[in-house]
């Protein structure tokens, strides 16, 4: 079974075509990163309109790139939240048009979800077979940052989440206070890379007797390390020392990597689970993926970078376990933009 496979919850114009919710057959990404980064963050009307310059010509290339046509496919899926509501309407109408124009299955898939799915897409790897159900998914990007306990297809329980800024939202958030560009994340990583670990240690947020997560007190102490130091507000007549800036910006990425991974041991010991997923932009970090592997009792399965980052793909395979399990097609298929998983 061959699916396309389209996603728009953000700034990534995606389309893949999946065959058997396993292997990629093809998988097109246009990114608009440079295009909000003048903004320091998306700005949710440009995200839109590009995306209805850039959708159809991405679903082509996909298409070329497997070497089919439109009514040789067995299906089209594509996210319909959470994200950004105007961005998801140019996916879902996208998708509703070609698939009917084809007379071709059309499925809505959970953005979240497809991050899970992303697992299923690494060669060699089958979650469902090794480490088995019950897996727990810890799923972290711009907008969440939520522990999901999976223990079945399409059989998912949220037992976290933050309270306040996802994880990826609290690197963009520290990245400006640093002088670093958009998005964050790879910023940070990328300059803490050079750091000698010398700066004092930044809190690490826990909620008593909760999973939830909470970054905003730690987005505060960045800041308030940075205006101590008088890196921020950044001075007019000097530039900010790139050693200084390494040093808090690695304690800034071991402050956020250890409180993820604290809260998703509390919860593989609570709930006896066999494995771990990690998904969503954040789980691209290579720091968060090495401390979580040595840290974790149990295996765990973390997608190639450009798998945790948005992409069709992921929404291709998510959709064929979901049509696997009966999901009946979804011609009056809306937008939810606070979609939940679990």
């Amino acid at each position: 079974m061959k699916i396309l496979g389209i996603e728009t919850s953000c700034d990534e114009t995606a389309a893949a075509v999946i065959e058997d919710g396993r292997h990629i057959v093809s998988n097109v990404v246009a990114t608009q990163v440079e295009m909000h980064a003048k903004y320091g963050g998306i700005v949710p009307e440009i995200a839109s309109r590009e995306h209805m310059r850039a959708l159809l010509p991405v679903v082509d290339s996909a298409l070329e790139q497997a070497g089919m046509e439109l009514p040789e496919l067995d299906g089209v899926a594509v996210t319909h939240g959470p994200g950004l509501a105007g961005a998801l309407l140019v996916g879902v109408n996208t998708a509703k048009g070609l698939a009917l124009s084809h007379n071709l299955p059309f499925i809505g898939i959970n953005h979240l979800e497809g991050h899970v799915y992303a697992a299923w897409l690494e060669e060699g790897v089958d979650p469902e077979a090794r480490p088995g159900f019950p897996l727990m998914c810890l799923i972290t990007s711009g907008g969440h940052t939520d522990l999901i306990l999976m223990e079945g297809h399409g059989i998912y329980k949220l037992i976290g989440r933050t309270r306040d800024d996802a994880a990826g939202e609290a690197f963009d958030k520290a990245a400006r206070v640093l002088g670093l560009g958009f998005p964050g994340g790879p910023e940070i990583q990328r300059v803490a890379e050079s750091a000698v670990g010398l700066e004092p240690d930044l809190p690490r947020p826990r909620i008593r007797n909760s999973l939830d997560f909470s970054f905003s007190g730690l987005k505060t102490a960045v800041l308030r390390r940075a205006e101590l130091k008088g890196m921020y507000p950044p001075p007019e007549e000097s530039e900010l020392d790139p050693a200084e800036v390494s040093e808090v910006a690695n304690a800034f990425q071991e402050a956020i990597v250890d409180s993820m991974v604290l809260r998703t041991m509390d919860a593989i010991r609570k709930y006896r689970v066999n494995g771990i997923i990690l998904g969503g932009g954040v789980a691209a970090n290579s720091r968060l993926r090495q401390k979580m592997t040595e840290e974790s009792p149990v295996e765990v399965i973390v997608p190639r970078p450009g798998l945790c980052t948005d992409n069709g793909a992921m929404i291709g395979a998510a959709a064929f376990f979901s049509l696997d399990r009966g999901s009946a097609f979804q011609w009056d298929l809306d937008v939810i933009p606070s979609l939940r998983l679990g």
